[in-house]
């Protein structure tokens, strides 16, 4: 298990109702967490729609997880 540090926005901070949180995971990779993260929080955006950034620079989804890492999930945006 590793401990990761997790930041939401948008509809994501809006359907966990917090925009940070600390967690053990044992996900290998920003996909999987994200798909346990889902199944955890009801999370409805499919991880297609998102882009993720691991220690503050954008990353692919196969991207190994280290134990300390601070992920980003990042929802469209809406504009106007």
């Amino acid at each position: 298990m590793k401990t990761v540090h997790l930041q939401y926005f948008a509809i994501l901070r809006e359907q966990r109702g917090l925009a940070y949180e600390t967690l053990s995971t044992a996900a290998p990779t920003a996909n999987a967490l994200y798909d346990e993260l889902r199944a955890r929080h009801g999370f409805t955006l499919p991880g297609d729609r998102l882009r993720v950034a691991i220690n503050g620079e954008f990353a692919a989804w196969d991207t190994p997880v280290a134990d300390g890492a601070e992920l980003v999930f990042i929802p469209p945006v809406a504009g106007g």
